[in-house]
């Protein structure tokens, strides 16, 4: 036997809630196979199997807080499992039953068969007084032929009970791109169906020509208790908001020349880092490199005190289906597009798939989040303390604006445009430092000036 204990998932990390169990008492797991889902307030991860064997028991519900270190379920050796209580239970009835089967063939009489099950309780009672009914009444009808076919039935169903698990997130992309979930086939554990598997099927679709269509949620007249994560995310919320003078300052930037250097260099940007170039590390970087020369916006308030970070660790919100989380990009203004950019698919990736280390959340001191990802022009983002500040990105939009060219002259052009809306804490950072440090970040991405920092 071995014990599955609830493993250290931070520093900070003392407890953790169990939000969904991968695998049955009685189910066959191999070395490292996730069997439970563990929620705590930095990180939802998936907890494996430190050996293969057969589930014998599970020890801490559904929803229940238990400590780090605590024993989750125990699985037992897979030679073993059969004499285990557990095991014995489930898998004793079906030697028996074959037996009785074979041995009483309907040949010599359809009505002495029923007598003798009364007497057989005396020893295993409750196990095989229902099973023997069901094959001794099937015995007539088929005789000889059947029986073959009777003994198979019971060997044929598989272990593929995850399948049918889908989560909120691949339902709710399912129901907004009309894709059939039974036509696609999961490449997750169990045969779960991933985000990924619904995006390669949609990609393989022809896109209809019909119009938008809103699909109503499934949600709709539910109700469901808020997740571990939902709850830590709301608090922090509601304290940020009461501890903190939160007001936003806006400005309009032209990434025009940004957009022409992207569309220069992507090419060889993909060839050399296998990914796109896309806005968010020109926003990253230009931000990084303003905070050097604006510290209160790279500060924290501790009591009566100002701390001023000696690095720009910079934290980006990434949406999942659990919630919004932000992973940190450490020392960003010593990094170069293509280490940020890297950086930045690959920490968004492992976060949407449960697979963030809980320290890689930690540290961050100024955060960075995509609004526009979903076509939004701004909006006024939530600073989160012990940070004073966050800096929303809009989408950038190609617009008929008046620019003036080097002789002063003014005429009517198409550029791309886009909005950043900075919140910050108005206890320590004014509105003249506030636009003292957006000015410097419009500045930087109208100059475009990022060839030097391209790491190609």
């Amino acid at each position: 036997m071995s014990e599955v204990t609830l493993p250290a998932l931070g520093e900070s990390v003392t407890e953790g809630t169990v939000t969904r169990w991968l695998k049955n008492v009685g189910d066959t797991v191999a070395v490292d196979e996730p069997l439970v889902e563990v929620s705590t307030d930095k990180v939802d991860t998936e907890i494996p199997s430190p050996v293969a064997g057969i589930l014998q028991q599970i020890l801490v519900a559904e929803d229940e807080t238990v400590a780090v270190g605590a024993v989750l379920a125990i699985v037992g050796d897979g030679a073993a499992a059969p004499a285990a209580p557990v095991a014995a239970a489930v898998e004793a009835p079906a030697p028996v039953v074959a037996a009785p089967v074979a041995a009483p063939v309907a040949p010599v009489a359809p009505v002495a068969p029923v007598a003798p099950p009364v007497q057989v309780p005396s020893f295993t009672n409750p196990v095989v007084a229902a099973p023997v009914a069901a094959p001794v009444v099937a015995a007539p009808v088929a005789a000889a032929t059947v029986a073959p076919v009777a003994v198979a039935a019971p060997a044929a169903p598989a272990n593929n009970s995850d399948a049918s698990y889908v989560t909120p997130l691949v339902r709710k992309l399912a129901n907004e791109t009309g894709v059939d979930l039974n036509t696609v086939v999961g490449t997750g554990v169990g045969g779960r169906i991933r985000k990924e598997d619904l995006v390669a099927a949609v990609s393989a679709t022809p896109a209809p020509a019909a119009a938008h269509k809103v699909v109503a949620s499934a949600l709709r007249g539910t109700t469901e208790p808020m997740s571990r994560l939902r709850k830590v995310l709301a608090e922090r919320a509601v304290a940020s908001m009461v501890s903190s003078a939160q007001l936003t300052t806006v400005v309009e930037v032209d990434v025009t020349r940004v957009a022409q250097l992207r569309s220069k260099v992507q090419s060889s940007f993909v060839t050399k880092n296998g990914i796109k170039l896309n806005f968010m590390p020109f926003f990253t970087l230009a931000a990084a490199e303003a905070l050097t020369a604006h510290p209160k916006l790279n500060a924290s308030i501790e009591g009566d005190n100002i701390v001023y970070h000696a690095s720009e660790n910079i934290s980006f919100a990434v949406d999942t289906e659990r919630g919004l989380l932000t992973p940190v990009i450490r020392d960003a203004s010593t990094l170069n597009l293509s280490q940020i950019a890297l950086q930045i698919a690959d920490m968004a990736a492992r976060t949407r798939e449960n697979k963030l280390k809980p320290d890689e959340l930690g540290g961050g001191t100024f955060t960075l989040t995509n609004t526009g990802s979903r076509g939004a022009l701004f909006d006024t983002p939530v600073v989160f303390l012990p940070q004073v500040a966050i800096l929303g990105t809009g989408v950038v939009t190609k617009r008929a604006v008046v620019v003036t060219d080097a002789e002063g002259n003014e005429s009517i052009a198409i550029r791309s445009m886009v909005y950043l809306a900075l919140s910050y804490d108005h206890r320590l950072v004014d509105g003249a430092d506030a636009s003292r440090f957006l000015v410097d970040v419009k500045a930087r991405l109208e100059a475009a000036a990022f060839e030097a920092n391209l790491g190609l």
